[in-house]
C-alpha cells in the first residue's frame, strides 16, 4: 500500500518536473507525439541523433544526409523540435533570474572560497589542475560530500 502512494507521488513530481521543462534532455522518442514517424526517429538514433536538443541543433544539410530524411521532413522535423526545445533569444532579466538560482558550493577553505568567488557553481563545470600532490583529489572528495548537505 505505502509503495504505491510512493510510485503516485513519484509519477506526480515526475510530470510536474516535465511541465516546468526541468527535464536535462528529450529523448527522440518524444518527436513522435508530434508527428514524427517512429521509422524516422529510428533512422535519427541510427545516425547518431539520439535527442531532441541534437535535432534542434543540427544544420538542416547534416540532417538530410540521413538516409531516407528529405528537405520536407527535415523542416517537420526542425518545427517539432522547435517545440520541445525552446531557443532564440533570452532577456536580460531572464538570464538574472536564472543566475539568482545557481548555488556556490562551498571548497571547505574560506581563502579558496573568497578567490572562486563564493565557492564552486552547480551547473557548470569547474576544471582544476595542478601539480602532483596538491590537493586535486582532497577537493573533490570534499565537494562530493558538501553538495550532499542540506542548504
Amino acid at each position: 500500500m505505502a509503495t504505491e502512494e510512493q510510485e503516485r507521488e513519484e509519477e506526480e513530481q515526475q510530470q510536474e518536473e516535465e511541465e516546468e521543462g526541468v527535464c536535462a534532455f528529450h529523448h527522440i522518442s518524444e518527436l513522435e507525439n508530434l508527428g514524427i514517424s517512429h521509422q524516422d526517429c529510428q533512422k535519427l538514433a541510427d545516425a547518431g541523433f539520439c535527442t531532441v536538443e541534437s535535432i534542434a541543433n543540427a544544420t538542416g544539410r547534416k540532417l538530410q544526409e540521413v538516409k531516407g530524411i528529405s528537405e520536407q521532413k527535415v523542416q517537420k522535423l526542425k518545427e517539432a523540435a522547435a517545440k520541445l526545445v525552446p531557443q532564440g533569444f533570452v532577456t536580460a532579466a531572464m538570464e538574472l533570474q536564472r543566475r539568482q538560482d545557481i548555488i556556490s558550493l562551498s571548497t571547505g577553505s574560506s581563502a579558496l572560497d573568497e578567490l572562486l568567488q563564493g565557492g564552486i557553481e552547480t551547473g557548470s563545470l569547474t576544471e582544476m589542475f595542478g601539480e602532483f600532490r596538491s590537493g586535486k583529489t582532497q577537493l573533490c572528495h570534499t565537494l562530493c560530500v558538501t553538495c550532499q548537505l542540506p542548504l
